[in-house]
């Protein structure tokens, strides 16, 4: 039986921590729990000291933001199966087993998300992941169950088990040497994103990433960045570019690039006539770091198509989600 340890990342969590770690201590049977704190500056430590002794600390020197906490915290927890799991998250009874038996089951499985549910309300789906990651071929992130603003309720539709082309980073489910062969999280990231840049690459190597609808958690979401926030807005459209620059095809690369950043900059206008100036200054820092760190992304690229020169396309979807949403109307994936 292969060994799983659910390790949270946490930092200035002290209101989250007491509200949502029981359920995971409760429900997690057989799996060890870790807490990695990112230097936090509030009393998460002493709570987890006092409240939660059996739960296995980890104490990292500074925030090293998502990306880097992760990468530095799971170097010290020994395990088969790796659950990264956000620190505002409820999980449900039995909710580990069909994640871990799943990923057993076949070794060319890599990673597996369970269905994710909103917190608040609780027969939403919620944004971070909802039922699987999918990709269009522009190289927009989508989920089942959310398209952009837009959320289904939970009918049972997502109940399957599928391959999908991310998991999402609020509960990722992984096995330690798919994590560590791939390089862990480019830390260039920080936060938002990276666990698709680790997903596109665990597809370039051949390994699937499955969705599986047997599990459910509820997360609350926005704990650290609201959804509407200018550095949430920043990291995105950065990190965005960042990503297809990294992963397309030359070819591809050659005429989507140039449109992924008119689309880009037609979105930054929608912020603005929000009345979002600080989103919309956003975009404009996200284009000027992504010029700016050029080369750096150039040697990457590099890197990864020369050891993995191409990326099944079966769970890529071929149309451009943002043309069927914003023009053709099409609102949910039954669409």
């Amino acid at each position: 039986m292969s060994q799983t340890a659910v390790v949270i990342l946490n930092y200035n969590g002290a209101a989250l921590l007491p509200k949502f770690l029981p359920s995971v201590l409760q429900h997690s049977g057989g799996a060890e729990i870790v807490v990695a704190d990112n230097a936090s500056t509030d009393n998460s430590l002493a709570i987890l000291q006092k409240d939660f002794p059996s739960v296995k600390r980890i104490v990292l020197d500074q925030n090293y933001g998502y990306c880097g906490g992760y990468n530095r915290a799971l170097l010290q927890v020994q395990a088969d199966h790796y659950v990264l799991l956000n620190s505002d998250i409820e999980v449900t009874p039995h909710w580990l087993s069909p994640l871990t038996q799943l990923l057993d089951s076949d070794e060319t499985i890599a990673a597996v998300q369970p269905k994710i549910l909103s917190y608040r309300q609780q027969n939403t789906f919620e944004h971070a992941g909802a039922g699987g990651g999918l990709i269009d071929a522009l190289g927009y992130p989508f989920c089942r169950g959310r398209l952009f603003d837009v959320v289904e309720q939970d009918t049972g539709q997502y109940n399957d088990t599928t391959d999908v082309f991310w998991a999402s980073g609020a509960c990722l489910v992984i096995r330690a040497d798919a994590f560590h062969d791939m390089g862990g999280f480019d830390e260039d990231f920080f936060a938002h994103m990276e666990e698709i840049d680790l997903c596109w690459k665990l597809n370039r190597a051949g390994l699937r990433v499955c969705y599986c609808g047997q599990s459910t958690i509820f997360h609350l979401g926005a704990g650290t960045l609201g959804y509407d926030n200018p550095r949430k807005t920043y990291l995105n459209f950065r990190n965005g570019l960042s990503l297809i620059y990294k992963h397309f095809d030359r070819a591809e690369l050659f005429y989507k690039l140039p449109l992924r950043l008119v689309l880009d900059w037609l979105a930054a206008v929608v912020f603005l006539l929000k009345g979002q100036p600080g989103n919309f200054n956003a975009v404009g820092k996200a284009h000027l770091h992504f010029i700016r760190h050029y080369a750096r992304d150039r040697r990457k690229r590099r890197a990864i198509h020369e050891q993995y020169p191409t990326y099944p396309r079966k769970v890529v979807y071929p149309g451009s989600i943002v043309l069927d949403f914003y023009v053709k109307g099409k609102r949910r994936m039954g669409q």
